[in-house]
């Protein structure tokens, strides 16, 4: 099928232009501003799949919806985050630097996490999952694209600058298109199920806003940290969870596994605009 062919060449464009806006100075952040890092690090790899899975626990979910739900909770924030974080008046800088680590550690963390995730919650019918094939799946259109776009941005720099905006604006294109493919391709079932699978995807994202900014007061960080961990927890790279759906089911197509996914890269603009605004004025100041 077209879209088997389709949605990694796409997700692969995305991440490269993730790695099109990066430096090596990026990555070089984590030494700088350890704590701010590895709490960000910590409250997406640990703490979302956590409140996703405790979420789920009270929701009534086919148990395919369910485990996309949890795929989706495994996945890292996209370029969609560096934006918002930006939106809101939160660092930058820390946003962009998180998004380039989580997105690469990602490579180990999802196979893991989804393998353990489909036995769970899907149980006898659980398809049986190449953890080592997911993983290098993942890292051919997603660590690959990445460290071509940062080279690419080292190699010719004001080029980079020049072309980024254009970049940016297809591979959003691209994501839409993705979202659209995956909702419309499980159409009846997203009708279905959309009356509790919605609530529950607001719910988490909330949740998350709220306890991203609460992490880090607790532990002292800035108020415009705050706002970033705030900003990173709450928004996922969607993408990356339809794509994720389609290599564990190796069906062809856009497979069940995708609609959380797809509907949360809709919903999450809805919640996450106005609340980091909220939250600003709330927990803002340093």
């Amino acid at each position: 099928m077209l879209i088997d062919v389709f949605l990694p060449l796409s997700l692969a464009f995305i991440m490269f232009s993730l790695g099109f806006g990066l430096t090596f100075a990026d990555f070089g952040r984590v030494l700088t501003m350890p704590r701010a890092v590895l709490v960000g690090m910590a409250g997406q790899v640990i703490v979302l799949p956590a409140i996703a899975y405790v979420l789920l626990m009270f929701a009534d979910l086919p148990p395919a919806l369910a485990f996309g739900v949890m795929i989706l909770s495994f996945c890292p924030g996209g370029v969609t985050s560096n934006i918002l974080t930006k939106l809101a008046g939160g660092n930058v800088a820390l946003s962009i630097t998180l998004t380039a680590v989580v997105s690469l550690l990602s490579v180990l963390t999802v196979p893991v996490l989804v393998g353990w995730a489909s036995g769970a919650f899907l149980g006898a019918d659980a398809p049986v999952i190449n953890v080592a094939a997911i993983g290098f799946s993942m890292f051919a259109i997603t660590a690959i694209p990445v460290a071509i776009g940062v080279l690419l941005r080292f190699a010719v720099t004001e080029f980079a600058e020049r072309t980024e905006p254009r970049i940016s604006l297809i591979a959003m294109v691209l994501f839409v298109v993705i979202v659209i493919a995956a909702l419309v391709t499980n159409w009846d079932l997203f009708l279905a199920n959309i009356g509790t699978l919605g609530p529950l995807l607001i719910v988490m994202n909330l949740v998350l806003l709220v306890l991203g900014i609460l992490i880090a007061r607790v532990l002292g960080l800035a108020g415009g940290d705050g706002l970033c961990i705030s900003v990173e927890m709450g928004v996922q790279n969607a993408a990356l969870g339809i794509t994720v759906a389609g290599l564990v089911a190796q069906t062809g197509g856009i497979p069940e596994f995708a609609v959380p996914a797809a509907l949360y890269g809709i919903t999450m603009y809805f919640v996450t605009i106005p609340g980091m605004f909220v939250l600003k004025a709330l927990f803002g100041r340093a």
